[in-house]
């Protein structure tokens, strides 16, 4: 089988990096076609720093990485430097990037990749918030029935939220863009707090990384061991989630996560529940099946396959 055409979509933040390492140390599983930036972990000048850092760290210089939109689409950007750093990439020491930011807008190129290729050949995989792929849904409509399947990290149901009760980050940053994309009639899968909250590094997972020897492991086990302080703190676990990641490895191995095709509706009206993803998992509603929402993940399997894979680099 040939390897599945993505376009990572993506704020760097440590979890969005190792997400995009993943990627990169898995050709035979996906072709990544390019990287498209947006503000949300820290705003788009560092968001497109930080993927060519990563891109140059993981040998990738080749890579083409695209700036896009600056601020969500109706509200002011919220940003996370109190969980990621100043930088976005704190804990490494990682050389600014010598590979240059394409030319042109990232919107236009998910736009302009999503009609050269044929129908059902692109895979998008939005790590942040999604202002990029509503924009690029409302400037070029025809695009949705194009699209392969979105395959997304956002959003949570028995979880709650993150940065406020009832949202997650990359929802709750821009979530008049979240319902765009909802309801775009796309095939979508979404990876939920409810999963990325079982996807600890625990000390002996961290230590796995780090025991690869290479930039790529130190790197990542220096990510997060600056990242899980904040998690360890709030919620009293064993270590920090790696949300992101869990996007590239659906694509590598599926079977590592269970969910249902269940309706998801985005609030975009309470000030109170704003950016809330409305998951009816129990199907109360009549409301139709939008989205395959995840609920579990065999968090050894995995770590295992990230390890793996990571060595690679």
């Amino acid at each position: 089988m040939p390897a599945r055409k993505i376009i990572i979509d993506t704020d760097p933040g440590q979890d969005d990096a190792v997400a995009i390492l993943l990627a990169l140390a898995s050709p035979e599983d996906m072709e990544v076609l390019g990287i498209t930036c947006v503000a949300g972990n820290v705003p788009l000048d560092l968001t497109s720093k930080n993927a060519r850092i990563i891109c140059e760290l993981a040998g990738r210089s080749d890579v083409k990485v695209f700036a896009g939109c600056d601020r969500p689409l109706g509200r002011d950007l919220v940003t996370a430097e109190h969980v990621h750093g100043k930088t976005g990439l704190d804990g490494p020491d990682l050389p600014d990037p010598v590979m240059p930011l394409q030319d042109g807008h990232a919107v236009d190129f998910i736009i302009d990749q999503l009609r050269e290729y044929a129908p059902g050949t692109i895979t998008l995989c939005p790590l942040g918030p999604l202002t990029n792929i509503a924009t690029a849904l409302q400037k070029a409509p025809d695009i949705a029935n194009r699209i392969a399947k979105i395959v997304l990290m956002g959003g949570g149901y028995f979880e709650g939220g993150n940065i406020t009760p009832a949202a997650e980050f990359n929802i709750y940053v821009d979530p008049q863009a979240a319902d765009i994309v909802f309801k775009c009639g796309a095939p979508i899968v979404v990876m939920p707090l409810d999963v990325t909250h079982k996807a600890l590094v625990t000390k002996p997972r961290n230590d796995a990384f780090r025991n690869i020897g290479t930039p790529v492991g130190n790197a990542v086990a220096e990510m997060t061991d600056f990242f899980e302080r904040f998690d360890k703190e709030k919620y009293g676990s064993a270590g920090a989630p790696l949300h992101d990641p869990c996007v590239t490895a659906y694509l590598i191995n599926p079977d590592l996560f269970t969910g249902r095709h269940i309706n998801v509706e985005i609030e975009t009206q309470s000030e109170l529940t704003m950016g809330m993803t409305v998951a009816d998992w129990w199907r109360v509603t009549d409301r139709p099946a939008n989205a395959t929402f995840m609920g579990d993940i065999d968090a050894d399997g995995f770590f295992a396959l990230l390890t793996d894979r990571l060595a690679r680099l």
